[in-house]
C-alpha cells in the first residue's frame, strides 16, 4: 500500500529469492474503491509495512477492478542493490 514498503520488499526479499529470478520491481495501479474496501488493511511489521489482504482466489477480480495502466516504477536485481 506503500511505495516504501514496496521497494523494500523488491531489493531487500526478491533480489535473494531464485522463485522471482533474483529481481524485484515496484508497480503503481488503481483499484476501484468498492472492490478495494471489501478486504482488511494489515500491518505486518512496522509502520509502513501495510498490505491489503485479497485472498489468491479472487486474482481474477481483482484484475477485472484494476483501473488503467500497471506502471513499473523501480526495478532492483542483486547486483545493482539499487533502483534500475
Amino acid at each position: 500500500m506503500s511505495e516504501e514498503y514496496a521497494r523494500e520488499i523488491a531489493e531487500k526479499w526478491n533480489t535473494r529469492d531464485e522463485q522471482s529470478g533474483y529481481r524485484g520491481y515496484v508497480t503503481r495501479f488503481e483499484v476501484r474503491a468498492v472492490f478495494g474496501a471489501q478486504f482488511p488493511v494489515k500491518q505486518v511489521g512496522d509502520a509502513s509495512h501495510r498490505e491489503l489482504w485479497i485472498p489468491a482466489e479472487r486474482l481474477e477480480e481483482l484484475n477485472r477492478n484494476i483501473i488503467g495502466k500497471i506502471e513499473v516504477i523501480a526495478e532492483f536485481s542483486p547486483a545493482s542493490g539499487s533502483p534500475e
